[in-house]
């Protein structure tokens, strides 16, 4: 009986050498893979119901400027800064009246929970509920950092890419972000009990 090895799925980089080609379908993969952070990316940033919006902006100006792409850095992190531009291009057109609006992804409001789990579920949505407010009351270059570090979960290196800051600025305004958010936190606690 003969083994057939698994297939070895192509990483990030040999579909942005096609898709540079003008493989589109390589560029669909990239799209299919970088979606779902890209959308959250787009929300933790502030982006809100226009995310979708932002997202398919931001992959329009990533096929058009693909040939720039160098591999300096992942190619997630390079899209991720697109995306984050694009948001900072959405707050400058709102009206500034309406400020930054930042949705957290929400667990399912009409999913049936029952016993304990409500308890669990209210507490749950209670804690987001304030961290979502703890987040939208720091600076936006604070949020920034926060969403890509423990929201995004990305790496340093991969903050620094999509950020476009030094490494010094994203590990200090790390440190000095999570001690405000911190402060933010420890008031809503005393104020919600």
């Amino acid at each position: 009986m003969r083994v057939i090895p698994p297939e070895v799925p192509l990483d990030d980089d040999e579909f942005v050498t096609r898709a540079q080609t003008g493989d589109r379908e390589a560029y669909d993969v990239l799209v299919a893979r970088h979606t779902a952070s890209a959308y959250r990316t787009a929300v933790l940033l502030g982006a809100g119901p226009d995310a979708e919006d932002v997202i398919q902006e931001a992959f329009v100006k990533g096929y058009r400027n693909l040939a720039r792409y160098r591999g300096e850095s992942s190619f997630r992190s390079w899209l991720l800064a697109i995306v984050a531009n694009e948001t900072r291009n959405l707050h400058r057109s709102r009206d500034r009246r309406d400020g930054l609006v930042l949705r957290a992804a929400a667990a399912n409001p009409d999913a049936e929970v029952a016993g304990d789990g409500a308890v669990g579920a209210v507490l749950a949505a209670e804690r987001r509920a304030l961290l979502v407010d703890a987040l939208r009351r720091l600076p936006v270059k604070d949020r920034e950092v926060i969403v890509c570090r423990f929201f995004l979960d990305l790496s340093e290196d991969e903050t620094v890419a999509m950020l476009g800051w030094p490494r010094g600025t994203v590990k200090s305004r790390t440190s000095r972000a999570l001690a405000k958010l911190r402060g933010l936190l420890d008031r809503q606690e005393v104020h919600h009990g």
